[in-house]
């Protein structure tokens, strides 16, 4: 087949509007030779983005564990003995003094992310605080706090948030294997919601949770077939975590991984691919293979929520070597 040409028609519809996609077409660009692959994705990265910047964000928990969900994956879920202690949410100066310290060390993105199923009215006004005092430090704001309604989201929009993260995970045919506290249609309901205020999306996904490859693959259909595909797109390497029901989980091939990065980029090309969870398990090459796969963003420090992160040194060695720079927030 000749796939460069199947994917420049799908991917220029004619009344330029987002293409759709469905599964045969995401397959058969998944499983283009890789240097076909890695070249298309690259090409397509390089139409919509400054080819060696990658955009530095950094997560805070400020609220952790004692979650009521029972996310097969997650170390702060109340179901399992992980060791996470649950705590209160964390209070507004220490947010802000983080966030401070992320920007003086190049960071342009900072999100806040809490362990809850969904806000409660009694958090909702600190919650503004925290938002409103990150943008006054000029940063971009990103928070995840589960499941809203409509008016959770207007007053998180009101409140100047950018970007509202919450993912589907996987597949809608392998998500009820995961978690059954909340359904597929709950995470899209929550999209809906946000997309209807006028926040931007970060929705991606996890592999390497058991799932198949049809099903990496059905995710990345389902993100770019909303209508507005993602802003952001986080691709997470599952962290397996003692305790969680995915703690023996086989690890993904590396390979494999950087296919669903490209394809990611492919699908959705104008928007941020980030390597999210897992880059501990990361070799440099697989990384470097990521960037010119077309990911874009990663978060920094040296936690991610409850897990270990690659620390900010050596991120900056590998950014040096592969002739990189961070972006900056006037070029976002």
């Amino acid at each position: 087949m000749n796939s460069e040409f199947d994917v420049n028609q799908t991917m220029q519809p004619v009344d330029g509007t987002p293409p759709r996609w469905n599964r045969k077409e995401a397959e058969a660009i998944y499983g283009m030779p890789f240097n076909d692959l890695l070249f298309l994705a690259q090409t397509i990265h390089r139409q919509n983005f400054d080819r060696n910047r990658v955009q530095l964000s950094r997560l805070l928990n400020i609220k952790t564990g004692g979650c009521p969900e029972d996310c097969g994956y997650c170390s702060q879920s109340a179901h399992y003995e992980t060791g996470v202690k649950a705590s209160k949410l964390v209070d507004v100066k220490h947010v802000i003094d983080e966030a401070a310290k992320a920007r003086d060390g190049g960071t342009t993105r900072y999100c806040m992310g809490a362990a809850w199923r969904s806000p409660k009215e009694r958090d909702m006004d600190v919650v503004v605080a925290m938002i409103e005092g990150v943008k006054a430090l000029g940063m971009e704001t990103c928070m995840t706090l589960g499941m809203l309604d409509l008016e959770q989201a207007a007053r998180l929009k009101q409140a100047g948030l950018d970007y509202y993260n919450h993912n589907i995970d996987t597949s809608e045919r392998y998500y009820g294997e995961v978690i059954s506290t909340r359904t597929f249609a709950d995470r899209l309901e929550t999209l809906g919601h946000v997309r209807a205020v006028g926040m931007k999306v970060c929705c991606g996904g996890i592999v390497g949770m058991g799932e198949e490859k049809t099903d990496r693959i059905d995710m990345l259909v389902t993100l770019a077939n909303l209508p507005e595909p993602p802003e952001s797109v986080p691709i997470n390497m599952l962290i397996p975590i003692e305790g969680t029901p995915l703690a023996a989980a086989d690890a993904i091939d590396p390979i494999d991984f950087v296919r669903i990065v490209a394809l990611a980029r492919v699908m959705m090309p104008k928007s941020y691919v980030r390597l999210s969870a897992g880059r501990t398990a990361m070799s440099d090459e697989t990384q470097a293979l990521c960037f010119f796969a077309g990911a874009n963003s990663i978060f920094v420090g040296d936690t991610l929520l409850t897990a270990d992160n690659p620390g900010e040194d050596k991120d900056s060695l590998l950014f040096q070597r592969l002739g990189i720079e961070p972006m900056e927030l006037a070029t976002q």
